[in-house]
């Protein structure tokens, strides 16, 4: 069985998504909601921890978030004012359920669920440590390292002893976590995963994105700033900063495809930076052509943005089937070579005999884009100019998204002509980095202090990859390590 569509597997997959919320009666069944519209960011399972001031509440699935959170029966006995959910999309590490998310064990101070987005990149080394001093963990998740952290923590209250376990980690994080007294939210010092902070009436949220907020008519307060920690409580919200300033690095692949469009982050609207994304894009490359068409649903806004800037049609050459399932089976080698139409079918009326300018968002392995421009062939088109709008993704993202090896990215073995003579098409180029850049409101690049973190297209990696560096390869990683 396949695990995934045949126009998904060419893409980097979303890491996860966090949504809590503090102060409501209807906690969990808003928890739920919020979890539905972050579902993009993680489709392998989802949780939810409740709280009713006296015991904690859980229910762990594997599955999309409808598939675990759509009956009344379930939401009723999470009871409580509080909550904290996820979804969950494994980057490295099994897919079991001792892993879904959030995690929850009973501490000294009383009981604790937390639940994260992200990447350690020292996790490896940590659990080796703790596992020497006596730690059993239950999971492969590098998630429960922070739980070992705070238990094995000689500080006093809960806040102390989970700064004084984030201290010892390093990576990209955004966290939530729910206590007896209340909800703590967390950002990496560099920012690298998102996180926004809402209100609904006298309710605090926090979610990994503000389209979140949007589905249960809560407003948007501002973005969680790099390493600030949240404390909400009966008390109100207090805003600590434990781990110093750095200068901020947010994953710029958020704006290319990971955030719903919808989202904003950093003040900036996603499907505005794809548009002009798309411009720059057309700036840069443009060939005689006459048509736009983007590959659905993640390369529309930069082709809107392309065909504007060119002046050429925008058409929906390809038509996306939205009510196939996430896995499928594939029998035999005729199928499977099939497969590709299950999902997405050529418009042939809107193709044939045309110079079709093609717009996606990356190219990892090159199959998807190999099927693709073969199909668009197949539908009639006199020449495919394939267009993306990201620079060429040559190094493995260690901060939680899920990519292949360095090997196995095509940018990294093939010049871009090779690249576009693998995947048929006429032509192929990629947004620059500086015109990536420009398309998110800044003039270039800073070579020196970067204003996001590229490193899958770069390899400037910004957090030290201590696991990695030290000879721990992927192999043992995903044995030892999830990122959630």
């Amino acid at each position: 069985m396949n695990t995934t569509q045949p126009f998904d597997d060419d893409h980097p997959h979303e890491e996860c998504g966090v949504f809590g919320i503090f102060g409501h009666a209807e906690s969990t069944a808003l928890t739920a909601l919020g979890l539905h519209a972050l579902q993009h960011r993680g489709q392998e399972a989802a949780g939810i921890v409740s709280y009713d001031g006296e015991q904690f509440h859980a229910h762990r699935g594997m599955g999309n978030v409808g598939d675990n959170f759509s009956s009344k029966e379930v939401i009723a006995r999470l009871s409580g004012h509080s909550a904290i959910g996820h979804v969950r999309y494994a980057t490295t590490g099994e897919v079991a359920m001792r892993n879904v998310q959030p995690l929850f064990a009973d501490f000294e101070f009383g009981g604790l669920a937390i639940c994260h987005n992200g990447n350690l990149t020292n996790s490896y080394k940590l659990r080796q440590q703790l596992v020497r001093r006596g730690s059993l963990f239950q999971s492969t998740s590098d998630t429960e390292v922070i739980v070992h952290l705070i238990a094995t923590s000689l500080k006093l209250s809960v806040e102390e002893r989970m700064i004084d376990a984030l201290r010892q980690v390093q990576g990209a994080y955004s966290l939530a976590a729910l206590t007896q007294e209340g909800m703590i939210a967390v950002r990496d010092p560099m920012g690298v995963r998102p996180l926004v902070l809402g209100r609904l009436g006298e309710a605090w949220i926090v979610s990994s994105e503000s389209c979140a907020l949007d589905i249960i008519g809560a407003d948007f307060v501002r973005d969680v700033e790099a390493g600030e920690m949240v404390i909400v409580g009966p008390n109100g919200l207090r805003s600590i900063r434990p781990f110093g300033r750095e200068t901020k690095r947010l994953c710029i692949f958020e704006y290319i495809y990971f955030a719903r469009p919808d989202s904003v982050m950093d003040g900036v609207s996603v499907y505005e930076s794809r548009k002009r994304i798309g411009a720059e894009l057309a700036r840069e490359s443009h060939v005689a052509a006459d048509i736009v068409i983007p590959v659905p649903d993640s390369g529309v806004p930069a082709a809107l943005g392309y065909a504007a800037e060119c002046k050429l049609p925008f058409e929906l050459g390809i038509i996306r089937n939205h009510y196939v399932g996430r896995t499928f089976i594939e029998p035999t080698d005729q199928i499977r070579n099939l497969g590709v139409k299950l999902k997405h079918n050529a418009n042939r009326a809107h193709i044939q005999g045309k110079r079709v300018i093609l717009v996606d968002d990356s190219i990892v392995r090159g199959t998807t884009s190999t099927k693709i421009v073969a199909m668009v062939r197949q539908a009639g088109a006199k020449e495919v100019h394939m267009r993306i709008s990201s620079p060429p993704t040559k190094d493995s993202c260690f901060y939680g998204i899920a990519t292949p090896e360095r090997n196995k990215l095509l940018a990294s073995n093939m010049s871009i002509e090779e690249m576009g003579k693998y995947i048929g098409a006429d032509s192929l180029a990629f947004v620059s980095i500086d015109g990536l850049y420009r398309a998110l409101g800044e003039t270039k690049r800073n070579m020196k202090t970067p204003q996001y973190c590229d490193a899958c297209f770069t390899g400037d990696y910004p957090i030290p990859l201590v696991d990695h560096d030290s000879g721990q390869v992927q192999t043992q990683l995903s044995l030892l390590t999830e990122n959630a």
